[in-house]
Parts: structure tokens; C-alpha cells; sequence
């Protein structure tokens, strides 16, 4: 079976059409369980979601904050596997037939064998990977199995990335690229907001593949601004902290189908 890199790109194509950013929710698999966690994924697509990233969790997540380092940390503790990953790919597909990324770091897909990763990745109905922490120089292994089995290989861009470099990472992925900046770290939300619009201008300068920001975003307001300047907006932290502080599994269900609901109000202009 081939993987979903079309309906990916199908997806994103559609929201553009409709004049609008496409909304893009990450969540953790095995978060707070595996069945949890899926139940979870199916209600931020069911929400308004157009695109969901499953998080590997991996137990030095150096690019994560401390909200999804602790959902990774549950999930680690009740024994999740790269199993029931693809298990929460496949089941969130067939039930929804969005498209389904996997984000992961790169050690545990070596260790898994890139072959029987994609393969299984493919199988589950995945759209494709975002691979935070593998340098394009060293992607080609990937990339060939990756497009062997119609899968995205979406890589991450950063305000710190120079053009020449931005032009060599974009040519060597496909589905979206993922234009990263951290709110709270770089300095206040204009100047984060500044930098990831200046991020993108310059991506778009080297491709004509959607780019999408994972900024923090964590309300609809917040949605509508980047969606002025993306093709996608990507959240992560907010879905997981409403999970986290939900009293429980029925109300964080809820939560994160709210707060999606909020968000796609809010690439759609009307925060």
C-alpha cells in the first residue's frame, strides 16, 4: 500500500483554494494512553483540524517544550511502542481519512530500520514524517524509501536558517515545510510573529511548497494572525496542556474538540 502523500498535499491544496490556512493539530501517541491518545487525535480532526502530526514520544524530545516533554514522559512510562504508534495512524485514517504525519526524531527510526518503518507507515494509511533532527545532508537513505512508499518527507526550517541553506532543505522535501519559532524565547509575540512572517517570506522564495509555522499558536486570535502570512498553522502544546489539565479522559476529550473548533475559527479569519 502506498502512503498518503497526495491526500496531504490535496488537503493543504483545499484549504488554499477556500482562501484560508490549513489548520494542523500535533498530539503525542499513548497520550495519556494508546487508546487514549487515538480517542484524542480523532477528536481534534472531529473538531476542525485539517491535518494531524502523532508524536513519537522519545525520551529526550531537545526541540520540545516541557508541556509536550511531560505527555511524552507518560506515554514512555505506560510502555508505548513504535507499534502503537502506527496503530494510532492507521485507526485515526480509516476513522477520519485526514492525513495522518508522524513527527518523530530520528534515533528511534534508525534503530526501527528506515525500510520497516516506511513500510509500516505506509500501511497504516501515514501521509509522511517530519524529522526535526535529520540533517538534509544526511536524508538520502530516508528520502529514497520515503518516496519509494509515496510518502512526505517534511523538514523543519528556522529563523536562524540562512537562504542559501533554506534553498537546500526545501528542495530536498516534499508535502509542507515546517517553518519553526519558539514563542517566549526569541523575545515578545510581535517580534516571535515578525520573524516567522520574514521566516516564510524567505522559504517561499525557494519553493513552491506550502509553508507551514509551528509558533506557539495556542488561541484562535493568535491562529488568525499567523494564518495572514501561512499556508498552515501548526499547534501542539495548547492541545496537550488541555489535555493535561483536564480532570478527566471525558473532559479532555472535550477540551481539545473545543479548542480545535476555536483554532479552525481562527485560520478562517473569523477569531
Amino acid at each position: 500500500m502506498s502512503g498518503n502523500i497526495h491526500l496531504l498535499s490535496d488537503t493543504l491544496a483545499a484549504a488554499k483554494a477556500e482562501g484560508r490556512s490549513a489548520l494542523i493539530a500535533y498530539l503525542p501517541a499513548g497520550f495519556p494512553t494508546v487508546d487514549g491518545g487515538i480517542a484524542a487525535i480523532k477528536a481534534v480532526l472531529e473538531g476542525g483540524a485539517d491535518v494531524v502530526e502523532v508524536g513519537l514520544p522519545h525520551s529526550d524530545p531537545v526541540l520540545d517544550g516541557p508541556v509536550i516533554q511531560t505527555a511524552d514522559d507518560i506515554a514512555l512510562r505506560g510502555g508505548v511502542r513504535i507499534t502503537d504508534v502506527m496503530r494510532t495512524v492507521r485507526e485515526t485514517y480509516e476513522a477520519t481519512g485526514k492525513p495522518v504525519l508522524v513527527m518523530t526524531y530520528w534515533n528511534p527510526i534508525d534503530r526501527y530500520g528506515v525500510e520497516r518503518f516506511t513500510a509500516e507507515l505506509a500501511e497504516a494509511g501515514g501521509a509522511g514524517c517530519i524529522l526535526p533532527d535529520l540533517p538534509v545532508q544526511e536524508s538520502a537513505l530516508w528520502r529514497e524509501h520515503a518516496e519509494k512508499h509515496g510518502l512526505a518527507t517534511v523538514f523543519v526550517v528556522a529563523p536562524s536558517s540562512k537562504d542559501d541553506r533554506l534553498g537546500e532543505i526545501t528542495a530536498a522535501g516534499s508535502g509542507f515545510v515546517y517553518a519553526a519559532s519558539l514563542m517566549g524565547v526569541t523575545g515578545t509575540r510581535e517580534t516571535v510573529g515578525a520573524q516567522a512572517q520574514d521566516l516564510v517570506r524567505r522559504t517561499r522564495a525557494t519553493t513552491d511548497l506550502p509553508v507551514c509555522v509551528g509558533l506557539g499558536v495556542s488561541n484562535a486570535t493568535q491562529a488568525a494572525e499567523v494564518a495572514g502570512f501561512a499556508d498552515g498553522v501548526i499547534v501542539g502544546s495548547a492541545f496537550v496542556k488541555r489535555m493535561l489539565d483536564a480532570e478527566d479522559e471525558a473532559a479532555a476529550l472535550a477540551a481539545v474538540r473545543a479548542l480545535a473548533g476555536e483554532l479552525a475559527e481562527g485560520v478562517r479569519g473569523n477569531a
